[in-house]
């Protein structure tokens, strides 16, 4: 396996940087008895005012865009990556240029993401850079070179997919199920069907995601289960592959977790509900900015980016200026997605 470890990029669940500090394929940690299900009385998640549209601040977002534009030369890896993920979220078309230059950097974690972001752009200028990353040597980056290939007609590589699911590095098999469920192929189903029963737990959750993203109800009822795991992690990478098809049945299931007693996984809920045109976890995101803990912050500063709300400038702009580079770039994201009119999708429950 490669020394690198590669983290769980949240560009393909329809949010750049999801869970910046989650490996994907790691030996993991014991689970945490805070992270099961909790019993007695329901409770509610904080209290948070209505949505106030409020004009979007246009030198707000030219300082978030000077930022990310910062972090895709920083001399970090990692967040020269994690800079790659919101450009891509937010102005990608207009960040073509670095984002095809990053498929040539010399680490492999950022040619990661910026062919993972290349694929979901159809960047089809990067035509001849995708065909050499097919020999890269990163193994997880050749798979990547697949799913970019394929995203802009050139299907030539596209059957290899189905070998590379069969990879003895489970690495590379759960790099190719995440990207068989993003290629909008339901073929790939019979495929992903088989690695729900893989060795490795990592690629069982990849396989589960991109099922679900096909419509798959086998893939909703593992997610379903990974969600009430005794692992935070688990937790918080179902919830946003539940709500990355954006399809509301989803929807109570989520909202149950915005009030555990782990508060990354309420954060992680409040920034999938926000996917579900929901803004339940303003309250929850809102508390999470003031954590001494810079992954809360990190992960409040994307749930108030998902839930889209102008009136979030504010706290977003303090974010901006946080200690933490990972912060900052969270935060900039989160300025750029923000809308000018907020609609919520559903109604408050009543209380």
């Amino acid at each position: 396996m490669n020394s690198h470890p590669k983290q769980r990029v949240a560009s393909r669940t329809s949010v750049g940087m999801v869970l910046l500090l989650v490996p994907l394929f790691s030996s993991g940690c014991g689970p945490d008895p805070r992270a099961g299900r909790s019993f007695g009385p329901t409770k509610l998640p904080p209290a948070y005012p209505a949505a106030h549209d409020v004009s979007l601040d246009p030198q707000l977002r030219a300082e978030a865009d000077v930022e990310l534009q910062k972090d895709l030369r920083a001399s970090s890896p990692e967040l020269r990556a994690h800079a790659i993920e919101a450009v891509q979220e937010t102005a990608g078309t207009s960040h073509t240029s670095e984002i095809i230059a990053a498929l040539a950097d010399p680490d492999p974690l950022v040619r990661y993401a910026a062919g993972l972001a290349a694929g979901e752009l159809r960047l089809s200028g990067a035509h001849d850079q995708f065909l050499k990353m097919l020999d890269d040597t990163d193994a997880a980056v050749r798979v990547i070179a697949h799913f970019d290939l394929h995203r802009i007609g050139d299907y030539r590589y596209s059957h290899e997919l189905e070998k590379l699911s069969r990879d003895p590095e489970a690495r590379v098999r759960g790099t190719a199920a995440m990207v068989l469920g993003m290629l909008e192929d339901h073929s790939a189903l019979k495929v992903l069907e088989g690695m729900r029963h893989d060795s490795h737990p990592a690629v069982r959750q990849e396989a589960a995601e991109a099922m679900w993203r096909l419509g798959s109800e086998e893939g909703l009822r593992d997610l379903i289960g990974w969600s009430v795991s005794g692992y935070q992690d688990d937790q918080k990478v179902a919830l946003l592959a539940l709500a990355a098809p954006h399809n509301r049945n989803v929807i109570q299931h989520v909202r149950a977790k915005l009030v555990t007693e782990v508060p990354e996984v309420n954060l992680v809920a409040a920034r999938a509900m926000g996917m579900l045109g929901c803004d339940e976890g303003f309250g929850v995101a809102l508390g999470g900015m003031t954590s001494h803990d810079p992954r809360e912050r990190v992960l409040a500063a994307l749930a108030l980016g998902a839930i889209g709300r102008s009136d979030a400038q504010d706290p977003l702009g303090k974010l901006l200026a946080d200690p933490s580079a990972d912060v900052r770039i969270a935060a900039a994201q989160a300025i750029l997605e923000l809308k000018h009119s907020f609609h919520s999708d559903c109604k408050r429950p009543s209380v």
